[in-house]
């Protein structure tokens, strides 16, 4: 399998709302691969290293508060152009701005919870998914 990865995590709204099967078969059907994936539960220290570049701005308690509220689904995504085309699926950070039909539009609810993450660039799809997954993991993206 040929492509760049790309990081998603199902948060934790979605996954208490029972959403991870309809986003995951979205993925799919939008041609993505997933490659590697888990259900955790981010304690709060985890998901403020996650989110560190946030530190200090106004939403940053909340969002981990969030985020280590329940369990998350973290998956290694891979596709051509896997950054740039996961982010057009999953649509705005704000649900009420994203287009009809993105991930975020169809299952969020508002900007705090969207969801889902995905990364914003192809150095954070690397940053991210060393993360969530061990190099023996993401050994299943390696470009042939």
């Amino acid at each position: 399998m040929k492509g760049q990865i790309t990081l998603t995590m199902i948060k934790p709204y979605a996954v208490k709302r029972h959403h991870v099967g309809d986003i995951l078969a979205e993925i799919e059907h939008a041609g993505f691969s997933i490659r590697a994936m888990k259900m955790v539960q981010l304690p709060k220290e985890k998901a403020e290293l996650f989110y560190a570049e946030h530190k200090g701005k106004p939403f940053f308690a909340a969002l981990v508060e969030f985020m280590s509220s329940g369990p998350i689904v973290a998956a290694l995504l891979q596709k051509e152009n896997a950054v740039a085309d996961f982010r057009k699926l999953i649509g705005s950070t704000d649900p009420h701005e994203a287009e009809e039909g993105t991930i975020r539009r169809k299952y969020a609810t508002d900007k705090t919870r969207n969801a889902i993450h995905g990364s914003d660039s192809d150095e954070s799809a690397i940053r991210e998914s060393r993360f969530f997954f061990s190099s023996m993991e993401e050994f299943f993206c390696v470009p042939e």
